[in-house]
């Protein structure tokens, strides 16, 4: 299993269309793409224009498949608009393991 964590900064005054747009791409992730695992959006609770995503994916191949997913795309241009220039991280990695609790699915 492959996991992806980005952090960004959003554009002060952007905030409401960027979330609007991450919603969109999570959702389309998660439904339209078999191999999309697991998609969080978290806001940095002391600076809300910072955010972090948590995505998993079964293998290099699903993670490929989500860069060429059309909705992908129109996130890409929403990143160009709303994320701070080259404040975004993204991180590659291979999950080791996971623990939750049943809680975790609300």
């Amino acid at each position: 299993m492959i996991t992806l964590t980005v952090s960004l900064q959003v554009i002060p005054g952007h905030l409401e269309p960027f979330v609007e747009a991450i919603r969109t791409n999570a959702e389309r992730s998660f439904t339209d793409e078999p191999g999309c695992l697991f998609f969080d959006v978290s806001q940095d609770l002391a600076d809300d224009h910072h955010f972090v995503l948590r995505e998993s994916y079964a293998d290099e191949a699903a993670v490929d498949a989500h860069r060429e997913a059309p909705h992908f795309k129109v996130w890409r241009a929403a990143v160009a608009e709303h994320v701070v220039p080259g404040s975004q991280v993204n991180t590659l990695a291979s999950r080791l393991f996971h623990h939750h609790s049943p809680e975790a699915n609300r």
